[in-house]
Parts: structure tokens; sequence; C-alpha cells
């Protein structure tokens, strides 16, 4: 029996340089900063990379029915509310709401308290201001 990728077999060979290899691909060279013939970009983002990459977890954490859900009964309930809590309030099973409180509390829009056994979550209010503060900004 022949492999589907019998004719590919180049895949990870070396690529070769020329004009020929450049459709499709913007061509940039990089030259001097004192040479004058450097064109300077006409639009510079305001926004750093690693900025950027912050601010994106923030808002793919609200990028979530479930996840705004939990922020909602968070927010709701002032002070903490426990995990056993917030799974009676879902149809979800306590692993699924336990991933999705991890991905709100490494976005920062979450913490917890432990007292014994049980974890107690809270909004973080300076969080939400933050994302609030991203959105406006594109505005």
């Amino acid at each position: 029996m022949t492999s589907m990728n019998q004719g590919n077999t180049n895949r990870t060979g070396a690529v070769p340089n020329g004009p020929a290899n450049t459709v499709g691909m913007l061509n940039r060279q990089t030259a001097p900063l004192n040479n004058p013939s450097v064109i300077t970009p006409k639009f510079v983002p305001t926004l750093t990379e690693e900025d950027a990459v912050v601010q994106a977890r923030l808002l793919k954490a609200l990028a979530d029915p479930t996840r705004l859900r939990i922020l909602s009964l968070l927010s709701r309930h002032e002070g903490e509310v426990c995990v056993f809590e917030i799974v009676e309030s879902f149809t979800l099973e306590q692993p699924t709401i336990s991933h999705h409180l991890r991905i709100l509390r490494d976005a920062g829009l979450v913490d917890c308290r432990k007292k014994g056994l049980w974890a107690y979550y809270y909004v973080r209010r300076d969080a939400l201001n933050r994302a609030r503060d991203v959105i406006d900004g594109l505005a």
C-alpha cells in the first residue's frame, strides 16, 4: 500500500531562494538605520506585542458564555462563593467548572481563598476595570 504523501517527499527539505519562491510572500529587506532610502511605516500600533498578548488573554477569558455566567454569579454575590455552590448553579460537571475557573484565575478576573477543603471564589474588580479600559481603548 502506498502512502498518500509519497509525492511530497521534499516537504522538510531546504527552500530555494529566488524570485520563483516569493509568490504570495512579503519580500522585506532590512536596511541600516542610517540609510535614507528606508521608509518608515505610516501607521505604528500603540500597543506592544507583549501588552497585546496580556490583553488578548483577558478578553479570551471573557469570550465564553459559561465564564461570563460564572462572573455574573460571582459579581451578584459580594464576597466569596464556594466551588460547590457554583457547580450547583450550572448543569456542567465539577471538572468543567473548575476548568473555567482556572481560565478566569489565569486571566486575573477571579481569585480564591482556601478554607479547609473548599475554595471560595470572588471577582477581582480591578481586572474587570482593565477589561473595560482595553475595550474603551479600541473605541
